[in-house]
């Protein structure tokens, strides 16, 4: 049976009164997740993450209604591009400038080695093409949101994009428990942890978290460089859509060229030019992880254990290289140029 992914684009135009029931649940379950979160207040624990598990789980503990399709469909597809375009209000131009040539070095390098190994691995573990992007995505660049973004161009299975989060979120935590341990001995300064932090750690949360427990200066060097990271979210998406249409890859033969890019870098100009208010901000910031976090549970609502049983413990191998590459690399950069 195909998945919502792939009969949403010849569905019928999206309705008001169609969207609401799926709507409905995926935003309960994002809110549930989202609470969950500060109710905790752990970190490591994403409601992206949370939402995606939860979807999960009741689409294969009971069966869901045919009258949810069209809002779990929506919210994966528009909700996901508007959430990727309002994440461009949390970074400004200016934040990279910060970082200097060294650091941005660091932190490009890292990102297009990464990306590149990522894939070499998984084609030589013999893992679907999609499937290895997207784990390289989330490795390389920031966690969920970038496999969410990355994933329309590539245009993976649902249970591709789970796998890939689900590696980034256990590799992920891993790195943001183990860094404060290692600034130690590996004999890091403030600076040069912070970098190494940015430039490497999977998701922005888990970047902050990892920083900020080695003090504030070290906390503020890994923020700015993970939000360096993030930018370069863009041109890697407008690389993978030319690459793809190039080869004739998707529906149709070419791949969608992802306009949503535009809006997201038009959102980083914004906040780089304009001076806006802080509450106007907060509440783009918010609003994105609203939407990713919707999108996530829709996500986790079209997945089948069944499926990811079946993917092996392949996938699994290919985010562990992929996070010591990451890992091994970024610090060797961060020494060479410190």
């Amino acid at each position: 049976m195909p998945s919502l992914s792939q009969i949403a684009p010849v569905a019928r135009p999206y309705g008001l009164r169609r969207l609401l029931p799926g709507l409905a649940l995926v935003l309960g379950l994002a809110l549930a997740a989202m609470v969950l979160q500060r109710a905790t207040g752990i970190a490591a624990l994403s409601p992206m993450v949370v939402a995606m598990v939860a979807g999960i789980a009741l689409r294969n503990l009971a069966p869901l209604s045919p009258a949810l399709t069209p809002g779990i469909a929506f919210a994966m597809r528009r909700l996901l591009r508007a959430g990727v375009v309002l994440l461009g209000f949390r970074l400004t131009f200016g934040q990279v400038a910060e970082v200097g040539l060294s650091g941005l070095a660091v932190i490009g390098g890292t990102l297009a080695a990464t990306f590149l190994f990522t894939k070499a691995a998984g084609r030589a573990l013999g893992l679907d093409r999609q499937l290895s992007e997207l784990i390289a995505a989330g490795t390389s660049v920031c966690g969920a949101s970038a496999v969410l973004a990355v994933n329309t161009v590539t245009r993976g299975r649902d249970e591709d994009v789970a796998y890939a989060i689900a590696c980034v979120t256990i590799f992920g935590t891993l790195s943001m428990l183990a860094y404060p341990l290692l600034a130690g001995p590996l004999g890091l300064d403030a600076v040069a942890y912070g970098l190494w932090t940015g430039a490497s750690l999977h998701e922005v949360a888990q970047a902050v978290g990892a920083g900020f427990a080695r003090g504030e200066a070290a906390g503020q060097v890994a923020t700015i460089a993970k939000l360096s990271r993030v930018i370069l979210l863009a041109p890697l998406i407008f690389a993978l859509g030319a690459y793809a249409r190039a080869r004739g890859q998707g529906t149709g033969g070419a791949a969608p060229v992802p306009w949503f890019v535009l809006g997201f870098v038009a959102a980083i100009a914004v906040t780089s030019l304009v001076p806006l208010p802080a509450v106007v901000l907060e509440g783009a910031q918010g609003a994105s992880t609203l939407m990713l976090t919707m999108a996530l549970a829709a996500m986790g609502l079209e997945t089948h254990i069944g499926r990811l049983r079946a993917k092996g413990l392949r996938p699994l191998a290919l985010g562990a290289l992929a996070w010591l590459f990451v890992s091994g690399l970024a610090l060797g950069l961060v020494w060479l140029t410190g």
